[in-house]
């Protein structure tokens, strides 16, 4: 049986990740990458063009795509476009990630080598949480959130769309991290994040700018 095509968007650092992950599921032929510039690569798979190249490689037969974007809001909106588009969005899971058989995912979401999610936790359309980064149970992270490497939230943490908890964060039970909110890295969430600022340190402070 022939395997669905999918193209990745991107070439960085992710993308490769991405493109792994794919590889050792083995579920999806990876037909090619698209990026703006045509001199980027991404192992020895074909360079397909930039992203108006789209409507006519989904009317070749490559059927799926996945935007291996690190900006939150730069893949909140090729998710938008890809799913206008018709195209399928399938989620990258790594093997050496550990899920709770009640986890409730959405599309395009990436989940990436040692990361665990607990029990009833609900991740949502193109959200990130990287390298051994832990959901516990009853988290909901957002769409387009991006919890990074090595961060831990405790039960019942709630994250906001496009969120970015940055590297070695982690969140006490029952906090609500805002949309568009960011923890710098090693921040320590106590209390409930407003919408859109950052914050910082332990425990994790607004930072005035």
């Amino acid at each position: 049986m022939q395997k669905p095509r999918l193209v990745i968007l991107g070439s960085g650092g992710h993308a490769k990740v991405i493109a792994e992950i794919f590889e050792e599921t083995s579920s999806f032929e990876i037909a090619g990458f698209t990026t703006l510039s045509p001199t980027e690569s991404l192992f020895a798979y074909p360079h397909l063009g930039n992203d108006d190249e789209l409507p006519r490689l989904l009317a070749k037969g490559i059927t799926h795509a996945f935007p291996a974007i690190g900006s939150n809001r730069i893949r909140h909106r090729m998710l938008a476009h890809l799913r206008s588009l018709g195209f399928t969005l399938p989620n990258a899971i790594s093997r050496h990630a550990i899920l709770s058989p009640r986890t409730q995912l959405g599309a395009a979401v990436a989940i990436m080598p040692g990361a665990i999610v607990n029990v009833d936790s609900t991740i949502e359309d193109g959200a990130i949480l990287n390298t051994a980064s832990s959901i516990d149970h009853d988290n909901h992270i957002g769409a387009c959130a991006h919890v990074a490497p090595g961060c831990h939230l405790a039960g019942n943490v709630t994250v906001g769309e496009g969120a970015f908890i940055a590297a070695g964060s982690a969140a006490i039970p029952g906090v609500t991290i805002g949309p568009w909110a960011t923890v710098g890295a090693g921040g320590v969430v106590i209390r409930d994040i407003t919408a859109g600022v950052t914050v910082v340190g332990v425990p994790a402070t607004r930072l005035l700018r």
